[in-house]
């Protein structure tokens, strides 16, 4: 898929609508904010009132990791047909640079391999100050959805 000026705010606003079911994301109040060829930017809030957090106040490498690959799957979602290919995430490896107790953080998810059974993709997790809180690398499979069913019913 192309991503251009068009049909930019239409991803986005569909993408932003996942959020409003019983997801993960809607939890986590995740909000997709800017796209293009080959990226996928989203933010998350640092919900104080939520239990994100360590036994210390920092916030858990959990809520970061489901971030990241929020943001990733998110990515490879856009470049399957829907109708008949579902996105699981196979892989995932993080590594937390800083903590943090309070903020936004923003996840920029490049794609490095767009293979029509595996995706790679590089999740960057930066503060409000742009300085570097994890980065991750993770691989999606994408997997038809016949097949999905088929292995539902085993």
């Amino acid at each position: 898929m192309k991503i251009n000026v068009k049909n930019k705010n239409h991803l986005l606003f569909y993408l932003n609508s996942l959020t409003t079911k019983k997801t993960l994301m809607k939890f986590l109040q995740i909000k997709y904010i800017n796209i293009n060829h080959d990226s996928l930017i989203g933010k998350m809030i640092i919900d104080t009132n939520k239990n994100f957090f360590q036994p210390e106040g920092f916030l858990h490498g959990g809520i970061i990791t489901s971030l990241a690959e929020s943001i990733g799957s998110s990515l490879s979602l856009i470049y399957v047909n829907q109708t008949l290919f579902n996105v699981f995430n196979i892989e995932i490896s993080v590594n937390h640079i800083k903590n943090i107790k309070t903020g936004i953080l923003f996840a920029v998810a490049k794609m490095i391999h767009k293979g029509k059974t595996l995706h790679c993709i590089n999740v960057k997790i930066l503060n409000n100050n742009k300085h570097i809180i994890s980065f991750c690398k993770m691989t999606n499979i994408i997997i038809s959805k016949k097949i999905s069913h088929n292995n539902d019913r085993n």
